[in-house]
């Protein structure tokens, strides 16, 4: 489903995208927009993988999962 959303630019604003779409094949400023956002949801994601590994890497040291690591794990649950 396609929802629609206006904005309002100012006039300097409006020429730079009106140049991005006719220099980067965008088919309008809608499809640039699109593009803006999808690359910044990727930053975002990015930047919370980054967060996440830094958390893992300073959460203290870790466990070696072999064999005796998971028999000890089914023992104590119960499996």
């Amino acid at each position: 489903m396609t929802a629609t959303m206006n904005i309002s630019l100012p006039e300097p604003l409006k020429k730079f995208v009106d140049g991005q779409v006719r220099q980067g094949g965008y088919s309008g400023a809608s499809d640039y927009v699109r593009d803006l956002i999808r690359d910044h949801q990727k930053q975002v994601a990015a930047q919370q993988l980054r967060t996440l590994i830094a958390e893992g890497l300073n959460s203290g040291s870790g466990v070696v999962a072999d064999k005796r690591y998971w028999t000890a794990k089914r023992k104590k649950l119960g499996a």
